[in-house]
């Protein structure tokens, strides 16, 4: 009996030690697969729910317009650089560095409802466009925003667009496909102007202000852009896509 003891006492031990690790590796592989599957999760949400409730809820905003309109087809004043929010150096001036969409520095009243309808035909794009680039209030609704301080629908000047590339109805998601000539069509109340693409910026920074001024040329490469007055268009977006280190611009002008 001596003799017994102290051997099954000892298999006890060996068993204990191979056990332990083992635990250890089995909840670490846990961890990990949950991990996984959150983050899974995470990614299918900001890249496939957002955008189904972006394009639906803007898909609506088209419709609602566009069945007031045929309501009440009279033309109304269309929104110039006096109707956006102000930015903080003026209504009329160019916005300081903020070619951002979504930047935080949106002003708190930029206005969520949409006044005009974009179209693309290249494209097949159908959006709505509100005024300001907030991006809760307006880009994330999957909405095309207007940079505040920048000439409305058809007036001399600068139309100035901001729109989502990636998630969030990522109404400009193809926008690099645009070339000149291609139209850019913009509805309001009555009224329908149409824009012909002229230039395409492949690449600039966030903080390229000049691509939305009043007569668009970049201040960071200024090979690119318009020498003078005039009624142009301007779309801005994120690039390369899934990021928003810079920015991708598409200019065009008014067709007479």
């Amino acid at each position: 009996m001596r003799d017994h003891i102290p051997v099954v006492v000892q298999g006890r031990g060996r068993q204990a030690r191979r056990v332990g690790p083992a635990r250890i590796l089995w909840a670490t592989a846990e961890l990990t697969v949950t991990a996984g599957v959150v983050v899974l999760l995470l990614v299918v949400h900001q890249m496939w729910w957002t955008n189904r409730q972006a394009v639906a809820a803007a898909q609506e905003q088209v419709r609602v317009l566009e069945q007031d309109w045929r309501a009440d087809p009279r033309p109304s004043g269309s929104p110039s650089a006096s109707s956006p929010p102000a930015s903080p150096s003026g209504p009329s001036a160019v916005p300081a560095p903020r070619p951002e969409p979504g930047s935080a520095a949106e002003p708190s009243g930029a206005r969520e409802r949409a006044y005009a309808v974009l179209r693309i035909p290249r494209l097949g794009l159908v959006a709505p466009v509100a005024q300001g680039i907030d991006r809760r209030a307006v880009l994330d609704r999957g909405y095309v925003g207007q940079y505040p301080g920048t000439a409305g629908p058809g007036e001399r000047g600068n139309f100035a667009l901001a729109g989502h590339r990636n998630t969030h109805g990522e109404p400009f998601r193809y926008v690099n496909r645009l070339r000149p000539g291609d139209e850019l069509i913009v509805d309001v109340r009555g009224r329908r102007y149409t824009y012909v693409v002229g230039k395409v910026l492949g690449e600039t920074t966030a903080r390229d202000t000049g691509v939305i001024a009043p007569v668009p040329r970049s201040v960071v490469k200024p090979e690119y852009g318009y020498d003078e007055p005039g009624a142009y268009i301007t779309l801005t977006t994120c690039t390369p896509e899934y990021s928003s280190k810079y920015r991708l611009v598409v200019w065009g002008t008014l067709r007479p």
